[in-house]
């Protein structure tokens, strides 16, 4: 069952070239991957454009090249190209007119239930209409892939991602820049562009309650160098990363999707805690950075970044250099419509040099009009002229006019992923305390063994050794999870270990503590799951595993998602944290427990 028995020969040439400011590379540097279509070449790379042909009315419009089609292009088809509209598959046709008409420059792919194919046929969808509309433009797709809290295992057909502060408590940045080399190749392969990824937010306050493992962690030189080797991956692959949430947003105690968050903080902090990853996303050569809904007391009082020019014209293009996309948040958040509308957020974000507007699932017919009654009057006209010109560019850069850089095969790449997704989770698993005999589990050593030997020996009808030890596994999580966690026990199964697993609920009642209890009674070892998504806990579950813990056995506490939920539990002798469920993260751990592997990883936080 160990990890490492995978397939290697499906790698041949996936080793990452860390070259700067580069978006693609050759086909022999890339992963190999398993094709479930039919022909088995790999997807070709964009083919570079040229913007130097000169105009020429009598062509047709198939036959113009994208200098001709920008030129033609008027304020109100600029202004389109601003525009970002989120859809899924179930309500994609309510957006059909609008993209014909050439009223939307791109559009955010949404979390839904779907498989990769149904994900290809939407966004194959969505270009068809673009297709249609008077310039012919095509649209550049985004997507929230990051893992962890913002992200489910059934989501789009893609895998699931380890979180961002598994990826810093492993600290192998060559591994975690191979690993989104993949991933940019499986979302090439649906015809996705940019991953709004990844988030470089220094954590450290323990109160965050919206970044938390989507966060590399406190140590603001990891989180460079983490998200550094992030951008190289998915860019080397020829999709677009974003950095995000700039100038940062792991100080605040205040969601904004919900609210406003403010941000006072000396200058000196700032500078030398939160800036930094920022500056080193820059020099890794980042196309994109997403702006914050956050007002910065000391840099701009008056307006959330999103809104600064002070941030987004001094600090982030002349002080930083960078040269690239700012895309705001969504502005339907909160943080950006307080006191005003997404109409207004949307004004005072072009004007303040942000290039891509996300409007969420506004009507884009309507945004557009509305916008277009302010350009020359609210909205700077060459704001918009520099804004589509860099998203035109863009579309360019990564091939969207190429014809045959399309293709209607899809590529299974899980195979590949899983390799360097094991590895890493391999070297994440953190073991926070361990009591002697414990972790890794040596106790009733005859037992086990002799269950071993016994489990080798069983007759052919199946028959369960005697006397074998016992795992009682419970986990107080979601029940999107429910497919990853039980992996734990494959292990010990494989040992001759009998197995008794419960997922608790989140909230848990009382009938979940008997039944943990009961579970827990003649069990050799017990396995604890605690899932906060940050680090204000839910009382029920804190009170529940606080009770579990008195009883007396051999006790493993798991924190799944938010190691900060550690400091809840100081009674706990034996502690183990993983950042994020998955199955490999939960295989690893299993491994970790029964002495297979060494732990390996490092808490890339203060506790």
């Amino acid at each position: 069952m160990r990890l490492t028995a995978l397939p290697l020969i499906l790698l041949l040439g996936a080793a990452p070239i860390f070259a700067q400011n580069q978006a693609v590379t050759t086909d022999a540097q890339k992963p190999k991957a398993i094709k479930i279509t039919a022909q088995s070449q790999a997807a070709p790379e964009p083919a570079k454009e040229s913007l130097s042909t000169t105009s020429d009315d009598s062509q047709k419009p198939e036959s113009k090249t994208p200098e001709d089609i920008f030129k033609s292009l008027d304020i109100q088809a600029k202004l389109a190209q601003t525009i970002v509209i989120a859809t899924d598959i179930d309500n994609a046709d309510k957006y059909k007119d609008a993209i014909q008409k050439g009223l939307v420059g791109g559009v955010l792919i949404q979390w839904g239930n779907y498989s990769l194919q149904q994900t290809k046929k939407l966004i194959d969808k969505l270009q068809s209409w673009a297709q249609k509309s008077p310039h012919k433009i095509p649209l550049l797709i985004s997507i929230d892939y990051e893992g962890g809290t913002v992200y489910t295992p059934v989501t789009l057909g893609f895998p699931y991602l380890p979180t961002n502060m598994m990826l810093a408590a492993a600290q192998n940045a060559e591994d975690t820049a191979t690993l989104f080399y993949i991933v940019a190749a499986e979302l090439k392969n649906v015809g996705v562009h940019i991953n709004f990824a990844p988030v470089v937010d220094v954590n450290i306050n323990p109160a965050n309650p919206i970044i938390g493992v989507r966060s590399f962690g406190a140590d603001t030189e990891i989180v460079g160098k983490m998200g550094g080797a992030l951008i190289n991956g998915l860019q080397k692959g020829g999709v677009m990363a974003v950095a995000k949430h700039f100038p940062g947003h792991g100080e605040t105690v205040t969601d904004s999707h919900l609210d406003l968050p403010r941000l006072n903080m000396t200058k000196e902090e700032f500078y030398k805690t939160h800036l930094p990853p920022f500056k080193a996303a820059i020099d890794n050569g980042v196309m994109g950075i997403m702006t914050a809904h956050i007002v910065y007391d000391f840099i701009d009082p008056e307006h959330p970044a999103t809104f600064s020019p002070v941030i987004l014209n001094d600090l982030l293009k002349k002080e930083l250099g960078f040269k690239g996309i700012v895309i705001s948040d969504s502005l339907d958040m909160a943080g950006a419509t307080k006191g005003s509308n997404i109409i207004e957020a949307s004004t005072k974000a072009l004007n303040s040099g942000v290039d891509m507007i996300l409007t969420s699932k506004r009507n884009p017919k309507l945004t557009h009009k509305q916008l277009m009654e302010k350009v020359g009057k609210e909205i700077d006209q060459s704001r918009i002229n520099d804004a589509a010109k860099k998203i035109f560019d863009l579309k360019v850069k990564l091939g969207l006019f190429n014809e045959e850089s399309r293709t209607d095969d899809i590529f299974d790449s899980i195979k590949a992923f899983n390799v360097y997704a094991g590895k890493i989770a391999e070297q994440a698993v953190t073991v926070v305390r361990a009591e002697e005999g414990v972790l890794p589990y040596t106790k009733n050593k005859q037992k086990t063994d002799f269950a071993q030997a016994e489990l080798t020996a069983k007759n052919d009808n199946g028959q369960a050794p005697s006397a074998a030890p016992k795992l009682c596994s419970l986990f107080f999580s979601p029940s999107r999870f429910a497919d990853q966690l039980p992996i734990i026990n494959a292990p010990f199964l494989e040992k001759g270990w009998e197995v008794e697993h419960y997922n608790a609920h989140m909230r848990p009642k009382d009938v979940d503590i008997r039944r943990a209890k009961k579970c827990m009674k003649d069990a050799d070892l017990v396995i604890i799951g605690s899932l906060q998504w940050a680090d204000k806990p839910i009382i029920s579950q804190k009170k529940a595993i606080k009770q579990l813990l008195k009883e007396d056995k051999d006790i493993i506490l798991l924190s799944l998602m938010s190691p900060y939920d550690i400091k809840s539990y100081p009674q706990a002798k034996n502690v183990i944290a993983i950042y994020g469920v998955n199955k490999l993260s939960a295989q690893a751990t299993a491994e970790i427990i029964l002495g297979n592997i060494e732990p390996k990883g490092k808490l890339p936080i203060k506790l």
